[in-house]
């Protein structure tokens, strides 16, 4: 008999009610500040590392997961009789950890033959980060939870992943720019003239789609792009931070322009806000079909 366990990283942003209702194993980031260590998730939750960020007015730092700490996963699974493992993990273009899973899947029944052939082992790369996997992770939750096969639920996050996309707006470019993610000089430079980029991700590649000046345009640009670019009828998710009233503000116009309301809200952790910055707000979907 089947038993299937669902395996994230907390870059996917699922909250604590859907890890604990779809029982989705989530594995925390390790996150420097200062001279400290912290896990994500466990020594803080998202409110606690924004103050966290304020408090130390640098780049946070987090680490992969490493080869060993996967291969140690897999044993204790197994160990539990869980007789498929699926993973879904953060952009393999940003991070090793993806390819970390994956090579530890080749050591584990390299070190283990005993269950090879009676644990399945799968990865996938989640190809952006917060809803663009945790959403169908938490899909995938449900399915198990009906009764659904392995095989089901393999084919469902094979075809969804490859089909979602993200735009996000990051209301300072101070972390994006210290990070990388954006030049320095220009991140300083749209700064100072108050300019907001609204971001795209899809297929793991992370682009600037368009610019707006001010605060108050940029709701409404990710708005648009978004309503331009989704399935029409299927369900999105808004991205946000530290700032709840743009999670409103961006669930008001899109529940009035596609007639339904999102299916979820995520609040990005400390994987994201390491890199975008505590606020940002934004909009999750599938893309139109070709």
């Amino acid at each position: 008999m089947e038993k299937i366990r669902l395996i994230t990283d907390s870059a996917s942003d699922i909250s604590f009610e859907d890890e604990k209702t779809y029982d989705i194993r989530i594995l925390p980031f390790q996150v420097v500040l200062g001279e400290n260590s912290y896990v994500s998730r466990v020594d803080f939750d998202n409110d606690g590392f924004y103050q966290l960020m304020e408090k130390y007015d640098e780049i946070p730092k987090t680490s992969q997961i490493t080869p060993f700490s996967f291969q140690e996963i897999y044993l204790e699974e197994a160990k539990a009789g869980y007789t498929d493992l699926i993973l879904v993990m953060i952009n393999s273009k940003g991070s090793a950890t993806c390819g970390n899973a994956v090579m530890a899947k080749d050591l584990f029944f390299d070190e283990h033959p005993e269950y090879q052939g009676k644990v399945n082992i799968t990865v996938y790369d989640g190809k952006g980060y917060s809803a663009m996997y945790g959403s169908p992770l938490v899909a995938a939750g449900r399915m198990r939870n009906d009764g659904k096969s392995a095989q089901e639920i393999r084919a469902y996050l094979e075809e969804t992943l490859e089909k979602q996309q993200i735009y996000f707006g990051m209301y300072s470019l101070k972390y994006a720019g210290k990070s990388g993610r954006i030049p320095s000089a220009a991140a300083f430079i749209g700064d100072k003239l108050n300019l907001k980029p609204v971001m795209k991700i899809f297929d793991g590649e992370i682009s600037t789609a368009a610019k707006v000046r001010g605060e108050a345009k940029l709701i409404n640009k990710i708005a648009a792009m978004s309503l331009k670019d989704m399935e029409p009828g299927t369900p999105y998710q808004i991205i946000y931070g530290s700032d709840s009233s743009c999670k409103d503000e961006i669930t008001a116009i899109m529940t009035e322009k596609t007639g339904y309301a999102p299916d979820a809200c995520y609040q990005i952790g400390a994987a994201i806000a390491a890199n975008a910055g505590p606020k940002v707000v934004g909009v999750a979907f599938t893309v139109k079909k070709d």
